[in-house]
């Protein structure tokens, strides 16, 4: 038995060997000469006389999308386009639905809670509580995804995406990642958990957990509503109004970029410490381009994603709008639970440039990304003691437009600091429940599950640290 044991580690070692003497590069030669030996083939066997010109404008479009010269800017572009096409189309229609549901239909629940005698801490919970925390969800929500999605969707179908990926694949290789991690990084825009899943088409384990780490990174349509409306609030604010637009949405596309730069930073630091290894090939086929298909686009986009995310915040939103009415409203002392904690943590917040408020709300959303903004309305009005439709409640009660957001958060001690540092905590903070529940599903690893939980906490609380300091050095 030893004298094959040690035959076996001998032939191993005698392949290590050999193999390191074909150079680095092995994987890719092969996988070029497969290449190149099936495009010969192809030309001298296959003949297109009625697609040429189809062929030729894939060919010529290719040459320009994934342009080591062009392909990034246009990248760059695409996102600015989309994100100013959200920001400018959702402001209108979500003032409509707060006008609805908070302004017409959340009244008209208070009356009927008093007209049948209904408890006061009864009627707090279900309709200042959980009611107002659905409505909320619903209009901050819906519009900004009823925009992007189809959006999203289209440039998903026109074939756009994997060419984005194609683009990535070089920065993924050298950091010492898998080629398909772009692709796990490109669902991960759409839903974290959906992206953690998506790592299974990469082979190597090493690369995959590498792949599920850094997924977080990736600003997943929980968090594109903060982005959005905290953009639009203090960055778009702080330049002339025509240029209000552009510059929000370059401030999003900034964010969004920082976080791929993010995901290449530590898959480089992982794949030299805790996980060694050398990257594996990949081989992408990129699909032909295909023309618009409207019906199918706003059927996927906006029935199979919008609404299912919005159904899950919906349904994380309304217990959370519970416990914030709780926590807004049991005193000790005849202070609120929640001022004890924001008074308590604002000292340490302030130093990472946030407050209690932004702490809390963290806490409490951990269910869901996208309740992050309500909930920091909520405790916001409720920390103020503001009087007027359910004050009293920890709940936000009038919102007709971003001037009014501006106004309340700006009364919350808010500054320029507050709404960067909010963007980047954003981006680097704990992945949802969701998330972490699909990690150690895909892992089986709490200890694998733990550092994809807290690492990006660390690093953003590292990132606002110096962010406020060099901030407060340059203002002072």
């Amino acid at each position: 038995m030893e004298k094959v044991f040690e035959r076996r580690e001998k032939i191993i070692a005698e392949a290590n060997k050999l193999r390191w003497e074909l150079g680095e590069n092995i994987h890719d030669i092969l996988m070029e000469n497969i290449y190149e030996n099936a495009a010969e083939i192809a030309r001298k066997s296959v003949k297109y006389p009625d697609k040429e010109i189809a062929f030729s404008f894939d060919r010529t479009l290719d040459k320009i999308l994934t342009s080591k010269y062009f392909g990034f800017p246009i990248m760059f572009i695409m996102l600015g386009i989309v994100f100013w096409l959200t920001i400018q189309g959702a402001n209108y229609p979500s003032g409509l639905l707060s006008n609805l549901l908070v302004d017409t239909i959340h009244p008209a629940l208070k009356n009927f809670a008093i007209n049948i005698n209904l408890p006061w801490w009864l009627s707090g919970v279900l309709i200042d509580g959980a009611y107002l925390a659905m409505a909320w969800v619903v209009s901050v929500m819906l519009p900004p995804m009823a925009i992007f999605f189809p959006l999203y969707t289209l440039l998903e179908d026109f074939g756009y995406l994997p060419r984005v990926a194609f683009n990535m694949d070089p920065l993924y290789k050298k950091v010492g990642a898998h080629g398909r991690q772009a692709l796990t990084m490109a669902m991960g825009f759409g839903c974290n958990a959906a992206g953690v899943i998506a790592t299974r088409v990469i082979d190597s384990p090493r690369e995959r957990l590498i792949a599920i780490i850094t997924n977080n990174f990736s600003l997943c349509n929980g968090r594109w509503p903060t982005q959005i409306l905290i953009a639009t609030v203090f960055i778009g604010s702080a330049v002339p109004a025509y240029l209000a637009g552009i510059v929000s949405a370059a401030a999003v596309v900034f964010i969004a970029v920082l976080g791929i730069t993010f995901s290449l930073f530590v898959s480089w630091f992982l794949s030299r410490t805790l996980l060694k290894g050398e990257a594996s090939a990949f081989s992408l086929e990129l699909p032909p381009y295909r023309p618009p298909r409207i019906l199918q686009t706003l059927y996927t986009s906006l029935i199979d994603r919008t609404i299912f995310v919005l159904w899950r915040a919906i349904v994380f939103a309304v217990p959370a709008g519970m416990l914030i009415w709780l926590v807004a409203n049991i005193t000790i002392d005849g202070v609120s639970i929640a001022n004890h904690f924001i008074r308590f943590v604002n000292p340490i917040a302030f130093l990472f440039g946030l407050n209690g408020v932004i702490f809390l709300a963290y806490i409490i959303a951990i269910p869901a990304n996208e309740i992050v903004i309500p909930t920091i309305l909520m405790l916001t009005v409720a920390n103020l003691g503001i009087q007027g439709v359910g004050a009293g409640s920890g709940v936000m009660f009038e919102l007709e437009s971003t001037a009014d957001v501006a106004s309340i958060l700006h009364a919350g001690g808010w500054t320029l600091l507050t709404g960067i540092n909010l963007m980047l905590f954003s981006l680097l903070h704990n992945p949802c429940s969701t998330t972490i529940f699909t990690i150690y599903k895909e892992t089986k690893s709490w200890k694998w599950t733990l550092v994809s939980t807290f690492l990006p906490i660390a690093m953003g609380l590292t990132v606002t640290f110096f962010v406020t300091q060099i901030w407060r050095l340059l203002t002072n």
